[in-house]
Parts: C-alpha cells; sequence; structure tokens
C-alpha cells in the first residue's frame, strides 16, 4: 500500500482484511523460535520419558503443527493460507526446552503469524505436560517461563 492508511482500517476507519487478491502467489517461508525455562529434574523427565502425562516432545510437536494450521482462526484478520511445510524442532537445553518452528506456504502473504502461533501453542503443551513436574508446595511455577518467543527469518521467493 502506497498511501498514509493502516492496512487494516477502510477509509472510515472500520477494521478490515487486507486485500492480497492482486498480489502473486510466491513461496513464502518463515520460522519463529522460543524457550520454555524448567527445573533441571523435569528436562531429566523429558529425556528419559518419564513424564507422567506422556510423551512431551511428540505432544508439543503435533501441538504446534495443529497450531499452525489453525492460526486463521486464533488471530483476527489472519488470512487462512495453504500450509505446503512445516517442520517442528525441540531441543531440550540445560534450563528448559528451545522450540524452532518452520512455515512454508505457497501464495499471496506470509506465514510469520503461523510460524508463531505454532511456537506458542507447543511450548504451552510443554507446559502442560509438565505442569506437576513443575509444580512447588504452594501450588505455583516458580522456574517455569516461556521466553525469547519471536521471528527469526523471513524469506520469499523474488518475483520473476
Amino acid at each position: 500500500m502506497t498511501d498514509d492508511r493502516f492496512t487494516h482500517v477502510d477509509t472510515e476507519g472500520e477494521v478490515q482484511m487486507v486485500d492480497v487478491s492482486a498480489k502473486p502467489d510466491v513461496l513464502r517461508q518463515a520460522t519463529a523460535e522460543g524457550h520454555i525455562t524448567l527445573r533441571p529434574e523435569t528436562v531429566t523427565a523429558i529425556d528419559d520419558a518419564a513424564v507422567a502425562k506422556g510423551a512431551v516432545l511428540p505432544t508439543a510437536r503435533i501441538a504446534a503443527i495443529q497450531a499452525v494450521k489453525h492460526t486463521w482462526a486464533s488471530i483476527p484478520l489472519c488470512h487462512q493460507i495453504p500450509i505446503t511445510d512445516v517442520d517442528v524442532t525441540l531441543e531440550p537445553t540445560s534450563d528448559g526446552l528451545s522450540i524452532m518452528v518452520t512455515v512454508a506456504t505457497r501464495g499471496p502473504t506470509g506465514c510469520e503469524m503461523e510460524a508463531l502461533q505454532g511456537v506458542l501453542t507447543g511450548l504451552a503443551a510443554v507446559w502442560d505436560m509438565v505442569k506437576a513436574n513443575e509444580k512447588d508446595s504452594a501450588g505455583q511455577y516458580p522456574t517455569t517461563r516461556i521466553s525469547d518467543v519471536r521471528v527469526t527469518d523471513k524469506q520469499k521467493q523474488p518475483r520473476d
């Protein structure tokens, strides 16, 4: 858009979805990442497949993929886009677990929101799976923290 209008507001000031119908379909990819801080013993329980609720990493992976596919339903004015690929990497660290989600599409708009939604939901699924391990005697989660969520890469195929 070349004028000074906000893209999600029409000329009367009403909220609108951006019209991308004139934009060409191009290959697009976005990567996001994030981290959940956990107690060392929780990280060990994840590594040993000893979490009472079950397999943490496969559950978080499925949660991330499902979130990517349904981003349009959770974020207002977000386009429903054709997802062509989702890659989810989960890495236990000394202080928790990191996740990286890469999303690909072919269309007129990007997939950063999908990558972010995948990261956030994947991390929330981890929290849900390990909350019994993380709870202190007062029923609180003093260590558990989701942080450092960000888009780390965005690419689109150059136009011919």
